[in-house]
């Protein structure tokens, strides 16, 4: 069979289709309480693919998402207080992330997207955050012990 250039845009346009496709969309809600106790992002893990896009969603008001650490190359993002975010995660790495008024609080997540190829400095922003928060210690490092090497 001879392909010709039609064939050839038209096998391109169907793989960039499908890829946009595939791509998933994961929900983090920000909530005063929740399974996890209060002030918290519901999950506080998510683990993505590249190219899926996080939505966080206000249900409570008075908070927000900010990303801490994330891979190189990545894009950082910064919602407004009581404003929700969509962010596409196209990097592979971990991504750590808070809530700018509940970081007392240890309001924190993670974001797993493929490899965790900035481990270390994932780690050490999550004890960065614990260390500085008053209560839910434990929290955000439970969520980061989810992370896969």
């Amino acid at each position: 069979m001879k392909l010709t250039l039609k064939h050839t845009v038209a096998a391109v346009a169907l793989a960039l289709i499908s890829g946009v496709a595939m791509a998933a969309e994961h929900v983090v809600e920000m909530k005063n309480s929740g399974a996890d106790g209060a002030m918290v992002f519901e999950p506080g893990f998510v683990k993505a693919e590249p190219g899926d896009t996080v939505k966080f969603v206000l249900v409570d008001p008075a908070h927000n998402s900010v990303s801490v650490e994330v891979p190189e190359g990545a894009e950082g993002w910064q919602s407004a207080i009581n404003e929700g975010i969509t962010v596409t995660l196209n990097e592979e790495g971990v991504y750590v992330y808070k809530c700018t008024p509940h970081a007392a609080l240890n309001m924190a997540g993670v974001i797993q997207v493929g490899e965790a190829v900035n481990y270390d400095s994932a780690k050490a922003a999550v004890d960065k955050l614990t260390a500085a928060a008053a209560t839910n210690k434990d929290r955000l490092t439970g969520y980061f012990e989810q992370v896969k090497k």
